[in-house]
């Protein structure tokens, strides 16, 4: 399948830059202002003094923590705020099971407790899905009282959100013949998910209990905890571009169901939710023009946002 992880990213997708391996051997490396720690699972890089808060970032579905390094230029605004990063290598899901959420709280929460990195700020966010595990994660820490680590903010980047819609797109594409248009990602996805959940016209409640959002249903509550906790939504609606490159329909976008969802939230009064849309601001590292991109962030508001009270 590894063909299927390289190809281009709308709402039915996962994928998003070129993958690189992971660091191997823990090491250690350490700077004036800095110490960095690459580790298997994650890189961090901490202030050596007491750092005024902790971002932590989720790649897409094949990113490692080199990778999101290099498509998004973070680092040295957050050295420069005196903020710690952790960059992690956990990929590859559209939605997590509980236990995956224990392990992921715990393993995030002996970092910041071993580098005594702050509790009372922490940031987390995600592309592409990355920003599922993001959002999916923030809300099962702050309904459990086992972990002290409850994010003050969360924030996605042009996230596949819905997985009911997610099918739907996919079944469309299938059906659609293009020789310019490859159908194998989504025919993985459609096997994916309906081993993993069966049919969203037979079986909704399952894609409802593991999505972060189900459009056709506004159902919200894997997100209840997040009420009042700072939320961003971001996403580039080109819809020229991914008419043009992928004859995709806006109702097939990220974009489409981000937008819904934050006005589901404001509607339910979440009082933090931020949804913000760009222009002509996505492009990878290698200059590619592509709306589904960590580069859509503002990097100076972001650091401006983590550090506002």
């Amino acid at each position: 399948m590894n063909k299927i992880l390289t190809l281009l990213l709308f709402l039915l997708t996962v994928t998003s830059c070129k993958n690189n391996n992971p660091q191997e051997t823990p090491t250690t490396a350490e700077t004036p202002d800095y110490i960095e720690l690459i580790e298997t699972d994650y890189q961090l890089y901490k202030p050596t003094q007491k750092a005024k808060a902790v971002l932590v970032l989720f790649g897409g579905f094949p990113e490692t923590a080199e990778d999101i390094k290099r498509e998004f230029k973070i680092l040295d605004l957050a050295k420069q705020n005196n903020i710690a990063v952790i960059f992690s290598n956990y990929n590859k899901k559209l939605w997590l099971e509980t236990q995956e959420k224990h392990q992921l709280a715990a393993q995030l929460q002996k970092i910041i407790a071993d580098n005594q990195l702050p509790t009372d700020a922490i940031y987390i966010g995600g592309f592409s899905s990355g920003g599922v595990v993001s959002l999916l994660l923030s809300d099962f820490i702050i309904g459990l009282k086992q972990y002290y680590i409850d994010p003050k903010g969360v924030f996605i980047v042009d996230s596949p959100i819905d997985l009911a819609a997610l099918y739907t797109s996919s079944e469309k594409n299938v059906k659609r013949t293009d020789p310019n248009i490859s159908n194998e990602e989504s025919q993985w996805i459609l096997n994916t998910l309906t081993d993993a959940f069966g049919h969203p016209d037979q079986h909704l409640e399952n894609y409802q209990k593991h999505a972060v959002y189900t459009s056709r249903s506004n159902y919200t509550n894997n997100l209840k905890r997040l009420k009042n906790t700072k939320i961003r939504l971001y996403t580039e609606p080109d819809t020229l571009w991914w008419k043009t490159n992928h004859k995709a329909n806006y109702d097939q976008l990220n974009a489409y169901y981000i937008k819904k969802l934050s006005q589901n939230l404001e509607a339910q009064q979440f009082k933090h939710v931020e949804y913000i849309p760009t222009t002509n601001k996505g492009y990878r590292s290698n200059g590619d023009r592509h709306p589904h991109s960590w580069s859509i962030i503002d990097t100076d508001d972001l650091i401006a946002w983590i550090l506002k009270d």
